[in-house]
């Protein structure tokens, strides 16, 4: 009766239809020691399993840690030990048949506490695929982030995240299937021409110098507005850019601020935008240039 009491407040761990539990497994000898009230002793096998241990695998192994520590009456690493599953997967909520309700009671509090600090670390994650042009795993991160932040327990907290992680999955979204790029018609045959001067590589040339043919734009799509920023915000705003010898905007200074939530969604996407670029005595140079940005509210 003893046994089976404990059993019915452990976990039944077993995710997709298969028991991670199998039998003969270390998982398994812990349940069993927990199932006997050896707590102790289950404790030590978990210890050894910690190691190398698969993400799915850690988080079984940290909800019976928790089960453990907590028939103990060691709360405070019982605490530490469900922080650990609520990290590593903070999307998890055990069901009734996976935990007692006071296992259930310990995982809301601790994943209501550590959502918003988890979300924040999740967003920098993302953002850094996205700076580094990564974007396939840009989306699926902010698509995650996204789900994160719609759950339950975070209460509609981090709201503003919440709009520039919208923005930056719907940038990643396009960055990562982007359309071919347009067939360039050849150039038509030209008698060959005395070769240019020399230009200095690291001199940006402007619109008042003579000489200059200005860059063209190619693509320069601005993001869609938040709709909860459209009141708030500046109808134009202004961005100072660099265009490299490829046409790429390899600087970007922000002169004239449309939102502080807006402001880093269009940064973001003139990262992408693409020009001709200019030409000095039909030579491509680097080249600064102002773009004024008209917002539609």
């Amino acid at each position: 009766m003893k046994n089976r009491i404990l059993t019915t407040l452990g976990l039944a761990v077993c995710l997709g239809g298969v028991s991670l539990a199998q039998q003969g497994s270390p998982l398994s000898a812990a349940r069993d020691l927990y199932a006997s009230a050896r707590y102790d002793e289950a404790l030590t096998v978990l210890d050894g399993m910690t190691m190398g241990a698969e993400a799915l695998d850690r988080r079984s192994i940290e909800q019976y840690r928790s089960l453990c520590l907590l028939a103990l009456g060691r709360g405070t690493e019982a605490e530490s030990a469900i922080a650990a599953v609520v990290t590593a997967d903070p999307l998890f909520v055990p069901g009734e048949s996976e935990a007692s309700p006071r296992v259930r009671s310990a995982f809301s509090e601790v994943r209501q506490r550590l959502l918003p600090e988890i979300a924040a670390s999740r967003y920098t994650a993302a953002k850094a695929a996205f700076d580094r042009k990564d974007f396939v795993t840009a989306e699926s991160a902010f698509r995650e982030l996204m789900a994160l932040l719609d759950d339950r327990q975070m209460g509609n907290r981090l709201g503003d995240l919440r709009v520039l992680a919208s923005g930056f999955l719907d940038l990643s979204t396009a960055a990562a299937a982007p359309p071919p790029e347009p067939v360039k018609p050849a150039a038509p045959a030209v008698a060959e021409r005395p070769a240019a001067p020399a230009l200095d590589p690291n001199h940006i040339w402007t619109g008042d110098e003579p000489g200059v043919a200005a860059p063209t734009m190619v693509k320069q799509d601005v993001p869609r507005v938040p709709s909860s920023i459209t009141s708030q915000m500046r109808d134009r705003g202004m961005l100072e850019l660099v265009i490299d010898e490829q046409g790429r905007v390899v600087s970007i200074t922000l002169r004239s601020s449309v939102h502080p939530v807006y402001d880093p969604l269009l940064m973001a996407s003139a990262r992408q935008w693409r020009y001709s670029p200019a030409t000095v005595g039909g030579v491509p140079v680097k080249f600064r240039k102002l773009v004024q940005i008209t917002v539609s509210r």
